[in-house]
């Protein structure tokens, strides 16, 4: 009798009910990449771009170059897993911890709403660094994916609401579960020991939102956290490590923790349309509820040709969940640029100003213009979005001039950055790294993935040169 079979006949678990970790493990298992759709193998290059290139562009900021500090490194041709961008190798954690830190360094990460979860931040270094423990097939690297987006968008979805998030950082909730549930795919881990990984994942959530308040750096430092958390849980899983299969919906799980425990019979995998294919891409570096109105403001700026200093009010609405979420009903002061990229009336006055949206725009942080738009602002709920969210994620601003005129847009949905976006965004920074040539043959070993027999191949062509 296997371990989860002796936990399922004990007095603690109802007959029938079978813990959570280990449904997920069963799900998991049944996956194959003939299962899915090329509209999913494809949704998967395009998340791993998206997080090689925003590694590759935010490595010299300070949580990267802090990230990257700490790992402990060997030379180029010891064992270990690839920092992106970084000639060295390190132990697979210090590396998933690392390139989790890079991916998120620039607030860009691909979103997955209905969790209020940045998803590829921890699922993709897992993989690309066990895919270095382990030689692993692309087939293989693409389905576990899938399973991990799946696994960590629905326990998200279950646990997540607007007040949770007040307190919980959601990415430190459904990261480590969901990359655990993924490295277990990867590297074929049986129910039992899958179950047990999933398990020590959940043991290991963690993240508070108090950093929104303050501008804190630890936001970045969660996606590494739950990234080397899952490397951890899997490999101890493989050595054969047990782990409660009801951590997550124990009467002392996860979901108890966080007073929704109910919630728990919520998460099915795969019933609906792979959660991986919800999730977008952001457009601005900003945070995911400063992504609508932005994209209004900029359309105001271009239809309108609004002059700042004309500016008299500003109104701006968004879905409640945005107004809830730490760091986003917020106009200052801003002492680091982090607060301003979670500040909805900040993103919007400075995109008015700049009339586009980089990280040019977080240069302002004591600029008048920008305190005197700021001042002049109103953030509102608005009910019509907060009862599509988080299938649709409206934004609104309405701009009184000085001398009277009113003129206002209003999305019903962010706007996605397309595959297109998000492939000449990789490119551009890969170049800047690693020069054109080898940005161009990490591109075409994404391209071809699911053909590959060895993904550790992608690990070694992200290296850069030693100086």
């Amino acid at each position: 009798m296997s371990t989860a079979q002796r936990v399922m006949n004990s007095p603690m678990v109802a007959a029938n009910d079978e813990p959570l970790a280990a449904r997920i493990a069963r799900s998991s298992a049944s996956v194959s990449i003939q299962d899915l759709p090329v509209e999913v193998t494809e949704k998967v290059k395009v998340c791993l771009l998206d997080l090689i290139g925003c590694a590759f562009e935010s490595r010299d900021l300070p949580w990267s170059r802090q990230a990257v500090g700490l790992a402990e490194q060997g030379n180029p041709d010891s064992a270990g897993a690839t920092i992106i961008g970084s000639p060295q190798a390190a132990t697979y954690t210090d590396a998933a911890f690392a390139n989790a830190v890079m991916g998120h360094g620039l607030v860009r990460e691909d979103m997955h709403s209905g969790s209020i979860s940045h998803l590829g931040i921890a699922v993709l270094p897992t993989l690309l660094a066990l895919s270095q423990y382990r030689r692993v097939s692309g087939s293989e690297f693409v389905t576990a994916t899938v399973v991990g987006y799946e696994v960590g968008g629905q326990i998200g979805r279950a646990a997540m609401d607007a007040e949770i998030a007040r307190i919980f950082r959601p990415t430190g909730i459904s990261g480590p579960t969901g990359a655990a549930a993924a490295g277990a795919r990867l590297l074929g881990l049986d129910i039992d020991a899958t179950t047990s990984a999933i398990a020590l994942g959940a043991n290991t959530t963690a993240g508070f939102n108090q950093w929104a308040h303050t501008g804190g750096s630890e936001m970045f430092f969660h996606a590494g956290f739950a990234a080397r958390n899952a490397v951890t849980s899997v490999r101890l899983a493989e050595l054969g490590a047990f782990a409660s299969p009801t951590a997550l919906d124990g009467e002392a799980g996860l979901f108890a923790a966080l007073r929704k425990r109910a919630a728990a019979s919520k998460v099915e995998l795969f019933k609906a349309s792979p959660e991986i294919l919800a999730v977008y891409h952001k457009p601005v570096p900003a945070c995911n509820f400063a992504q609508t109105a932005c994209q209004a403001a900029l359309r105001l700026t271009r239809e309108n040709k609004v002059v700042p200093d004309r500016i008299g009010a500003i109104t701006i609405r968004v879905p409640r969940a945005g107004m809830l979420y730490p760091g986003c009903d917020y106009r200052g002061q801003f002492a680091h640029i982090l607060q301003a990229k979670m500040s909805i009336q900040y993103n919007v006055a400075a995109a008015l100003i700049r009339g586009g949206v980089s990280e040019q725009n977080f240069t302002l942080l004591d600029d008048p213009t920008l305190h005197r738009l700021l001042s002049v602002t109103t953030l509102q709920v608005d009910d019509e979005m907060t009862q599509a969210y988080p299938g649709k994620q409206g934004g609104d601003v309405e701009i009184r001039e000085v001398g009277g005129a009113t003129h206002r847009v209003r999305l019903d949905d962010v706007v996605n950055a397309t595959a297109t976006d998000v492939r000449e965004r990789f490119r551009l920074a890969a170049a800047q790294v690693v020069g054109a040539q080898r940005a161009r043959e990490i591109e075409r070993f994404v391209d071809g993935l699911e053909h590959s027999d060895d993904v550790g191949l992608l690990g070694m062509l992200l290296r850069a040169e030693a100086s």
